[in-house]
């Protein structure tokens, strides 16, 4: 075996190497280590020569290699590979003592320490470590513990480190703050938080006391375990008390406060960090763009990714991840395609979940092209696999721009569909009008034995609204096998009379039993299907009901100077009848002699999907004008249509037959 240096070679060196600081434990190297063998150096033939601590050598002369090999330097590079030989070798007594034994019978305690930070293989560390306690006699042997125990660390082997700590109080060895911030540090790496918290609070008992270093581990530790108010806590003292605190524990705060919500606490952070001069690395960066994104901010995104480009940092495949994400839930198409095609220029390769993000934010903004590009880049990527998500989107994209050849090429693809697959194509089906399509849909449903959820269920009563009434017997029975409730409630709908109070009661009786996420897109659905079949008692009562259980809220806002009505949250049918109801308010208000404010407004957003040349805005200036309502586009408030009182009031009096509706 290759030992790299004779053991005589160790006791020879000229000075300390700074390389020897960056690895010291408060510990100095013994004095009889900082000797020179005076009749072994270069000028000790000259007795009259008076002796200096450093000579100038010509580094290219021979002797400049003779001083050399006696140097710490290539004493430190001899530990060094000491080291390596004993991560390599074989984790037994005999392997690790015949590579140790180059040392020589006087082993310095320094030189163990070297060898033993130097290590990286926890089985042979462990072995060198009790082959040099034996033959040691450390001032304080707590250091050998403490650069074993970080060689577990290194390795990710908490069970070692914490098998080391027994064997260490055994011994009467007393730990100290280096050995129970290693072991912090250790579980914290291991992504095992609660541990790391567990030996946190273990540390009074030794008569230790945390500093920055264990206080900073411990409040990303709590971030990672979930105790969000003792990070919080910890990081408020720290703040208090001036801690320093490193990037990764700034980084674990931005995201405990993403996480809970507190997107602001998010901002705050950064800026404290900024503010203590902390320079942001690419993770606090990545870290704050996800949350920002979750937190629907995509403004800020754009600025937080400038400064980060301004600041010199190059994005990373996270950072692309992030954006992707943030500009996707966020319907930014431009930008996210902006992204998509630097990721592509860069070489990166997306996984499945970026693609489908992409794939459905093109589904949601109407970018059809790009999709299929997007798709195709996907198949020939090597590495990702189209799923149920992305034939899901590519069925709705297909859907909405009414290609139905197109969206059914998806199932053709050898693809068993699942019930988002189903779902999609149901809406392509409504789409092209293709009644009979959606009700053979509905059976190879049930034929793959796969249950109606409540999206699927919505989705078949959305398309009830938009087929013609002598064609709503064929959806009733898929209805009705999907969700009883629900088809008990549509046929209630479609009856001419009920008795008083059934509807509400039964109506009453779904929402009970469905998932809050579609509890508006049923209340929608089920108005919608009353204003199509001319039954507005039934909108205004089922309308009442929603306000009733809080499922509609915010509809409108009074204050002395303006009443207002919004109603961009609803469908098309829903905002009609609630502009009915406000309206019928509004005369009922004129004719008992209430003061009606300056301003009136009825605000409908300004949105329009891309699929469709109509937006809510445009369809209700279009019904103003048929009920010759006062009401008039603001110009400079997109999405308002405003009048005064005056004109409401005269308009009111007008049209009696508000009243009785």
């Amino acid at each position: 075996m290759n030992l790299f240096f004779q053991p005589n070679s160790l006791s020879l060196h000229s000075r300390i190497s700074p390389r020897i600081a960056q690895v010291s434990l408060q510990d100095p190297i013994p004095q009889e280590s900082q000797k020179i063998d005076a009749s072994n150096a270069p000028d000790s033939q000259d007795p009259g020569r008076k002796t200096k601590s450093y000579i100038w050598v010509n580094p290219r002369s021979p002797r400049a290699s003779k001083l050399r090999q006696h140097s710490y330097d290539a004493r430190y590079a001899s530990l060094v590979k000491i080291a390596e030989s004993l991560d390599s070798c074989e984790a037994t007594e005999e392997d690790v003592s015949l590579v140790l034994r180059c040392l020589g019978d006087r082993i310095l305690e320094q030189d163990a320490v070297i060898v033993l930070t130097n290590m990286s293989n926890p089985e042979t560390a462990l072995l060198a470590f009790g082959f040099l306690r034996k033959r040691l006699k450390p001032s304080r042997e707590v250091i050998l513990y403490n650069v074993t125990l970080k060689v577990f660390r290194k390795s990710r082997d908490f069970d070692r480190a914490e098998k080391l700590f027994d064997e260490m109080l055994e011994t009467g060895v007393k730990p100290d703050n280096v050995t129970f911030s290693t072991i912090i540090s250790c579980a914290r790496v291991c992504s095992m938080p609660n541990k790391a918290v567990e030996w946190f609070e273990k540390m009074p008992e030794f008569g230790c006391r945390p500093d920055d270093v264990t206080y900073s581990a411990m409040i990303d530790a709590c971030g990672r375990a979930g105790n969000v108010d003792m990070a919080l806590s910890l990081y408020d003292r720290a703040r208090t008390e001036k801690w320093r605190i490193d990037p990764v524990t700034f980084s674990t705060l931005i995201r405990i406060y993403g996480m809970s919500g507190n997107f602001d606490g998010c901002l705050n952070v950064y800026e404290e960090m900024k503010a203590l001069g902390v320079k942001p690395n690419l993770v606090i960066y990545n870290t704050l763009l996800d949350s920002m994104g979750r937190a629907k901010r995509p403004w800020q995104v754009k600025n937080i990714y400038k400064e980060m480009t301004n600041n010199g940092l190059q994005p990373n495949w996270g950072t692309y991840a992030a954006l992707i994400r943030a500009y996707g839930r966020a319907r930014y198409g431009e930008d996210a395609l902006i992204v998509y095609r630097e990721i592509k220029e860069r070489g990166l390769e997306l996984s499945v979940v970026l693609y489908n993000t992409l794939l459905a934010m093109c589904a949601d903004v109407g970018c059809t092209e790009e999709a299929a590009e997007i798709f195709e880049d996907m198949k020939s990527s090597g590495n990702c696999i189209p799923d149920s998500w992305t034939f899901s989107s590519m069925i709705t994209i297909y859907s909405c721009s009414g290609k139905v050849s197109e969206a059914e090429a998806m199932l053709e693809a050898g693809y068993e569909p699942n019930i988002f697959v189903l779902t999609s194509l149901i809406q392509c089906y409504e789409k092209a009008n293709r009644t009979d399509d959606v009700v053979r849909t509905f059976d190879r449903l049930l034929k793959l034995d796969i249950t109606p959820d409540d999206r699927f269920c919505g989705c078949m009563l959305n398309v009830m609204t938009q087929t013609p009434k002598e064609e709503l017997g064929k959806l009733i029975d898929c209805i009705d096998k999907a969700n009883p409730k629900l088809g008990i409630v549509v046929k209630l709908l479609l009856e001419e009379q009920n008795e008083e109070g059934t509807l509400r009661k039964e109506a009453s009786e779904l929402f009970d039993s469905v998932s809050v996420d579609v509890e508006k897109a049923y209340c929608n659905c089920l108005i919608d299907l009353c204003v199509n079949l001319d039954m507005l008692e039934k909108a205004c009562e089922l309308f009442d009901l929603w306000l009733t259980l809080e499922v509609y809220t915010d509809i409108q806002s009074k204050s002395p100077t303006q009443w207002s009505l919004y109603l961009k949250s609803l469908s098309l049918g829903a905002a009609l009848t609630a502009l009915q109801i406000w309206m019928n308010d509004l005369s009922k208000a004129v004719e008992s002699g209430e003061e009606l404010p300056a301003v009136l407004g009825i605000n409908t957003g300004h949105g329009k999907h891309k699929y469709s040349d109509k937006g809510l805005a445009s369809v209700f200036e279009s019904h103003l004008k048929e009920l010759n309502a006062p009401f008039h586009e603001a110009p400079d408030k997109i999405g308002w249509f405003l009048t005064t009182k005056v004109a409401a009031t005269s308009w009111s009096r007008s049209s009696p037959e508000l009243v009785a509706a």
